[in-house]
């Protein structure tokens, strides 16, 4: 998560405080078919020589014996699928034979030729299955249907920022930009489109962890580690539309890119735009980093929450404090607010996430969610009466808000997921994962599709965010990680409809 006045990827890396992330290092190794074809003179070290590794020779020559034995294991396994597959020609020839031979012969031995076709057929058949188990799990993870290229296209990378990206939003009101949020204490405002930046906000201390727009004018809100939150307004001049560009992979590529993993995006920070450096409001009863904020349907209130344990509600006129919502134990990860009513959701590291009820002035109700094993990194609403919560504990569930004893639908993943986002129209799940993965489910936790991520595109580093666009029938998603960079995508919604 976020840190307080952080300005380097390793500094704010190192100091998160839900969870520490922790760098992969890419490796070299030199392939070799097995140990013994290595010359008796050469040792494991001459091999790796001239390579730059920071490991010590003992754990490369370990690397090297493992992956030696995964490479023989390929071997057998390549091997042993020849032979299976001349086993089923041979069969083949066979039952093309019989059938010759059937044809105007002797009534008794036809049947007799019949029943040992048969149990040929049987025999061909149970091959060709044990074939296609065996081959399976490789080809799957190589073949690419032909039905799933146009799910989902890049739509445009914005590069600028100087650290990480914790957040991003997209505005609800004309003209319709993208603003993100980042570690390097500025929060930026870019043309969807173009990619270019429009405008640049420079009035915290610290890093700015959250990024929301007011549901009705050009005002947004950002949270940060100076242990406030700020409410600015903001001018722009979206620039001349340029043509897409012709990309066009699906959605299950996952060729990965270990040499990349490290690399953050290289750049010298957006070219000169128009910069805001005073709020119009500035928020200060926290006594910890503010990690999330967000309007109140209105935009009259603003809530947010902090490492202090605490969620604040604030009147936006006047800035002052109205409510103070205690009870997590521990800090606060995230804040949501309903899109048409005023309920608020709050969610903790103390694998908690609570539901503030304000629909009644005189009555504000709180309940309580105890689904999760590990940190609750976010928990969002939807348009109907749904809460969607993800954790650390590589979960993401999906309640009821009319029966919050337990959630409807359950989905695992392989790894931590990060602040979730549920598109409007359509209410698909877009999931990002610490390992750099962006999934798409839809509600009853049915797996859609999952973005591009190879040599050319796609996160580095981890995902932290996600958002939806759904303005003028078209669906985007726009994605940010720790690699400085948001990615915009198209996603085509009826195709990824009839794929599932």
């Amino acid at each position: 998560m976020p840190v307080e006045g952080g300005s380097s990827s390793s500094s704010a890396l190192a100091a998160r405080h839900p969870k520490q992330k922790r760098k992969a290092h890419s490796l070299s190794i030199r392939r070799t078919n097995s140990t013994e074809e290595r010359p008796q003179g050469i040792l494991r070290g001459d091999m790796l020589e001239g390579q730059d590794s920071k490991l010590p020779l003992s754990v490369r020559n370990n690397l090297l014996d493992l992956f030696g034995q995964i490479e023989r294991e390929f071997e057998n396994l390549y091997i042993e699928n020849l032979e299976l597959r001349r086993e089923i020609e041979s069969l083949n020839e066979r039952l093309t034979g019989d059938g010759q031979v059937i044809e105007g012969g002797d009534p008794t031995k036809g049947a007799l030729k019949t029943k040992a076709s048969h149990s040929t057929s049987q025999l061909s058949q149970k091959l060709k299955t044990t074939y296609k188990a065996s081959t399976s799990k490789i080809v799957s993870s190589f073949k690419a249907t032909t039905g799933s290229r146009a799910l989902c296209q890049l739509l445009k990378e914005y590069v600028g920022h100087r650290d990480g990206i914790w957040d991003l939003s997209v505005t609800r009101t004309q003209p319709v930009v993208l603003g993100t949020s980042s570690a390097d204490h500025s929060a930026l405002l870019w043309s969807i489109e173009t990619g270019k930046c429009l405008l640049k906000y420079a009035g915290h201390a610290g890093s700015v962890n959250s990024i929301k727009f007011h549901p009705t004018e050009q005002m947004a809100l950002t949270a940060s580690g100076d242990q406030t939150a700020h409410i600015w307004r903001y001018m722009v001049q979206l620039p001349a539309p340029q043509p897409p560009p012709d990309v066009n992979l699906p959605c299950d590529e996952d060729q990965d890119s270990s040499d990349r993993e490290e690399g953050e995006v290289d750049v010298e920070g957006p070219c000169e735009v128009p910069t805001v450096r005073f709020a119009t409001a500035t928020l200060k009863s926290h006594q910890g980093v503010v990690i999330a904020a967000d309007w109140l349907v209105g935009g009259r209130q603003v809530v947010t929450a902090s490492w202090d344990r605490a969620a604040n509600l604030y009147e936006v006129e006047t800035s002052e404090l109205v409510h103070t919502l205690t009870g997590h134990d521990q800090e606060l990860t995230h804040c949501c607010t309903h899109p048409t009513q005023r309920l608020v959701v709050t969610s903790s590291r103390d694998t908690t996430f609570r539901l503030w009820d304000f629909r009644d002035p005189s009555i504000h109700s709180v309940n309580v969610f105890q689904g999760h094993t590990d940190t609750v990194t976010s928990a969002v609403f939807t348009v109907g009466d749904n809460v969607v919560s993800g954790s650390d504990d590589r979960t993401v569930k999906v309640w009821d808000l009319k029966n919050m004893r337990s959630p409807i639908a359950t989905i695992r993943t392989d790894s931590a997921v990060n602040r979730i986002s549920v598109s409007a129209n359509q209410r698909i799940i877009a999931l990002p994962h610490d390992n750099r993965q962006v999934r798409l489910f839809d509600m009853s936790g049915v797996r859609l599709a999952r973005l591009p991520r190879s040599n050319r595109m796609g996160h580095r580093r981890m995902v932290c965010c996600t958002a939806w666009n759904e303005e003028n029938q078209t669906c985007n998603l726009f994605t940010c990680g720790f690699d400085r960079q948001a990615i915009g995508w198209n996603i085509n919604i009826p195709a990824l409809l009839q794929e599932k």
